[in-house]
């Protein structure tokens, strides 16, 4: 693979030379309210759904003893970070109270069109809210988080996780899936470097290289399972992932 350094950055240029209109909308402040409100739902909901495709056989796989986390009345409550259009409603328990929560509002055709498809939920209420402030759930009060394709990002990944812990009950687990960086010596980490300014500013703020399994690993978790994947999604940088789930 070719040194990082002026490769990566002529590249990067000609890159940004090709987006040229954005970064100019984003320089009137034109861009972000336009990427929230209309470009990134619709991103997910009909682009992103191919990925989504190709990550069912692991979200079933990764949900599937979501159950034994229910309190012994029955009951299990599941806060899920970054809901977005509700895309992983399917996968969850029969029953489940879901507390939905986004940084983002403007998902609500979506979202609406993903409760009435899985209506063998319980959902309680949904938070404009970010990881990293989840003030307006109690301590204590969940039995399952989840946040999928969410970490990447977030501001703060250690303040996310501390609220992650802070608001799973003793025993309560918490569910991941992200994509992440690629191993340094390879072709893909190079073009995740080529990428990385772009597609962060077109994608509301999305990192290529993060390293999200080192954050785990130092999180508080009692129990941590994690494994590496890989789904390619045709013509982008983000096929590394991992997945598992960690208890607290």
């Amino acid at each position: 693979m070719p040194e990082a350094g002026a490769s990566v950055l002529l590249l990067r240029a000609c890159l940004a030379l090709l987006a040229s209109p954005i970064y100019l909308l984003s320089f009137l402040g034109m861009w972000e309210p336009f990427c929230r409100r209309f470009f990134f739902p619709f991103f997910l909901d009909k682009i992103g759904v191919v990925h989504e495709r190709n990550l069912k056989k692991h979200k079933q796989e990764l949900f599937r003893n979501l159950p034994d986390f229910r309190r012994p009345s029955g009951e299990l409550r599941l806060l899920e970070i970054g809901t977005g259009s509700g895309t992983n409603f399917q996968f969850y328990p029969p029953g489940c109270k879901i507390t939905c929560t986004d940084i983002n509002p403007h998902f609500q055709e979506s979202l609406s069109r993903n409760m009435k498809k899985n209506e063998h939920l319980h959902y309680e209420r949904f938070l404009v809210a970010a990881g990293e402030d989840l003030q307006q759930v109690p301590s204590g009060s969940v039995d399952a988080v989840v946040c999928t394709l969410v970490l990447c990002s977030v501001h703060s990944i250690s303040s996310t996780l501390r609220e992650v812990l802070r608001v799973l009950r003793p025993g309560g687990a918490f569910y991941f899936l992200e994509h992440v960086a690629a191993e340094h010596s390879s072709w893909k980490y190079f073009w995740q470097q080529v990428c990385y300014t772009t597609w962060k500013l077109i994608f509301a703020g999305c990192c290529l290289t993060r390293e999200l399994w080192k954050n785990l690993e130092e999180a508080k978790f009692s129990e941590l399972k994690i494994q590496r994947i890989s789904v390619a999604l045709p013509w982008t940088p983000i096929e590394p992932h991992i997945v598992g789930y960690g208890v607290k």
